[in-house]
């Protein structure tokens, strides 16, 4: 990994990609949260891929694993969006709540996953 900085302007800048994008499908196009959750995340993870692969992953970097755990997410993505229009969620809660958990796993899987045993 190439530093704490670069992975964190990744993260920050995937999550504000996702916002924009859930809501402007929630909202402007009028699609339910599940479907504007996934293809946001799906918009997101291209772009945080397409720079992962610039500025952080390093020859070794298991990509296969990498690809999995965005598959992962993306089945997590579209079940927070459900969850956020059966319980008539706003979707801010809903948006939040999966960045959250985005982060999180996104940390673990870096940190014990893809990177473990290196230093940062």
């Amino acid at each position: 990994m190439k530093g704490f900085s670069a992975t964190t302007a990744i993260a920050i800048a995937d999550a504000l990609i996702h916002w924009q994008i859930f809501f402007v499908l929630c909202t402007a196009v009028g699609l339910d949260q599940a479907v504007s959750n996934f293809a946001a995340f799906c918009v997101a993870a291209a772009f945080s891929f397409y720079l992962n692969l610039l500025y952080i992953f390093e020859r070794e970097t298991p990509g296969v694993l990498y690809l999995m755990f965005i598959g992962l997410m993306s089945i997590v993505s579209f079940g927070a969006g459900v969850i956020g229009d059966v319980w008539h969620l706003s979707g801010l809660v809903t948006v939040a709540s999966f960045s959250l958990v985005n982060l999180v796993s996104g940390y673990c899987a870096f940190r014990f996953v893809l990177f473990r045993g290196r230093r940062a």
